[in-house]
């Protein structure tokens, strides 16, 4: 077998992909090879390079079937779907309305399934089945102060996963990717000037957050041939984790 990760003749839909991390993982498809449809719930001005975007809202089930319908109309086919789009405001629990958990939980686990339902369903139908990639988050692996709905949602994306593995086995392999920190055109937002993400990414075991691409590379991965005989994995890409607090203060302290 040749070591590719070749994806010419596939098409491939990733959803919030026109920013951030969806907008380096599109780049990295469109250089394998893959035609790459972004949508997210607002037009663009400029879509990414390479690709063609759709303006659809992921949480409206007759909005997600129609895309796919146009998708599968215009290309005939659709290979690869990445989850991708997400995302949730600081807010403790406390403070949290019922309003708002709905939104972030509709946005980042029952979106997920909806589209994963319904690019499912063209996907069994090809001979060559299909592959989902769903980009999670270490949220789901351990506490997430401030963003609870949100870590809640991603473990549960995680569980998904392993779930449709065996439902939609063999024609679907689906995997999952929990990203750690990233840079994206938000990082300063997120956590403050250079002095504050210097600081973050001294922490990360290997010195740095990661880069959009990164991530799209993990999931070129999981959608080539190379990764035929994975489903229903979760896959972590965070620079190492997040060391245990106690080693940061044991080191102040030996300062």
């Amino acid at each position: 077998m040749t070591l590719s990760l070749d994806l010419s003749g596939r098409v491939a839909l990733v959803t919030g992909g026109s920013r951030g991390i969806g907008r380096g993982i599109a780049a990295v498809l469109v250089e394998a090879g893959a035609s790459v449809i972004t949508c997210a719930r607002s037009d663009v001005l400029e879509a990414s390079p390479g690709t063609e975007h759709i303006a659809c809202d992921v949480r409206d089930v007759d909005a997600v079937g129609a895309m796919i319908a146009g998708i599968v109309d215009r290309h005939g086919r659709l290979d690869l779907l990445v989850n991708n789009a997400g995302g949730a405001p600081y807010a403790l629990a406390v403070d949290s309305g019922a309003r708002l958990d709905e939104k972030i939980l509709g946005l980042n686990l029952a979106a997920v399934l909806t589209v994963s339902k319904a690019a499912n369903a063209v996907m069994q139908q090809q001979d060559a089945g299909g592959a989902i990639v769903n980009i999670s988050s270490v949220s789901a692996l351990r506490p997430s102060p401030g963003t609870a709905s949100y870590g809640a949602a991603k473990a549960g994306v995680d569980s998904l996963a392993t779930s449709l593995a065996v439902e939609w086995g063999p024609k679907v392999r689906i995997n999952s990717i929990d990203v750690g920190l990233c840079r994206t055109e938000q990082t300063a937002d997120h956590y403050g000037d250079d002095a504050t993400v210097a600081a973050v990414e001294a922490t990360i075991p290997l010195g740095r957050m990661a880069e959009p691409e990164e991530v799209g590379r993990v999931v070129a991965f999981l959608a080539s041939d190379l990764a035929s005989y994975v489903s229903g994995a979760t896959v972590a890409c965070h620079g190492g984790g997040e060391p245990p607090v106690f080693l940061y203060v044991v080191n102040q302290e030996k300062k």
